[in-house]
């Protein structure tokens, strides 16, 4: 199966990163590739074999999903693992550099959409996460 990575640098400290990662009422604010698009509803239960679930939807009601899987290994603001509902792996790697800190997450492709459109969607939505961080 193929794996797609997508990355970005943010201007902060792991602390603020692994908090915005990690804690529902920030999901909520960045967790969508467009505008459009919004993240209604965000439960997380960050432990191995905790599960998590993040509602996606359109603004205009007019199609939604929830993304849902489970975690199978965390390290303290280094790595999160999980995989999806559909059995599909992700890596969340968080690493420090200088005064940035480095996000990298890696996930099987689903076969469907193309890896580029994959790849497009998942960096929106990190590039969603790098704005919100940077921001507050």
């Amino acid at each position: 199966m193929e794996r797609i990575t997508v990355q970005t640098s943010i201007k902060s400290d792991i602390d603020k990163v692994w908090e915005y990662w990690t804690k529902p009422e920030h999901i909520t604010n960045w967790n969508f590739a467009t505008e459009e698009w919004c993240c209604p509803n965000a439960e997380n239960e960050l432990k191995p074999n905790g599960n998590f679930s993040w509602r996606m939807e359109a603004k205009d009601g007019s199609m939604g999903f929830d993304f849902t899987g489970t975690y199978d290994k965390i390290i303290d603001k280094e790595l999160i693992s999980y995989k999806m509902s559909d059995g599909r792996k992700v890596d969340i790697e968080f690493t420090k550099n200088r005064d940035e800190i480095s996000v990298s997450e890696t996930f099987d492709a689903e076969g469907t959409n193309t890896d580029e459109q994959q790849r497009a969607g998942w960096q929106a939505i990190l590039g969603n996460f790098k704005k919100y961080v940077e921001a507050e």
